[in-house]
């Protein structure tokens, strides 16, 4: 993955996060109220919000390499938020989903018309078989456009996450390739 994949769909641009984002993520990432669901502590400042430019950056060249995509509204340059993949597993053709969408762009359809573009992406170009993901079991919104989307949940990984300072359960839902009916992403 050594050229940045751009993608296009009908509103928005999927594009590689640069160190000129550093300021978005920090609005994104640094949502107390998003970050409840996130996975992580929130971050706090502008060197923390470039630190996850660089590990976003970085996870291309693991041994089980990643991509973030910055979402961008085609009608301005700030991100909305981010989202790709991670954890790829190339021998078992599998890997794992990952979001976050800035609260001024939540339920106007952005995650829902990105995840579209990501998983066509997924499934093609890095040949996946399955598409994980892992949601609080208090996130409706994320269950519910995980759903609408093709995910089945599996079940529960009793206290798999640790952020805030406690351990939290986590439900385990997941794509197959042959489940996988890509939507017309000017129809969502």
């Amino acid at each position: 993955m050594s050229d940045f994949p751009t993608l296009e769909t009908p509103r928005l641009l999927l594009r590689e996060i640069v160190s000129a984002d550093a300021p978005a993520l920090l609005a994104i990432h640094g949502n107390a109220e998003a970050m409840q669901w996130f996975g992580m502590d929130p971050i706090t400042d502008i060197a923390q919000a470039q630190a996850l430019v660089d590990t976003f950056t970085e996870s291309r060249s693991l041994p089980n390499p990643g991509i973030r995509w910055g979402i961008q509204d085609k009608t301005h340059e700030a991100l909305l938020g981010n989202c790709g993949f991670f954890k790829w597993n190339r021998q078992w053709k599998s890997c794992s989903l990952g979001f976050a969408l800035g609260q001024s762009a939540w339920g106007k359809g952005f995650m829902s018309e990105a995840l579209q573009a990501t998983l066509v992406w997924g499934f093609e170009q890095m040949q996946l078989n399955r598409i994980e993901a892992t949601v609080h079991p208090e996130n409706q919104a994320c269950l519910k456009l995980l759903e609408r989307l093709g995910f089945v949940q599996e079940g529960r990984l009793r206290q798999a996450g640790f952020w805030l300072g406690e351990h939290r359960d986590l439900l385990q839902l997941s794509l197959l390739r042959a489940e996988f009916e890509p939507s017309p992403i000017s129809a969502l």
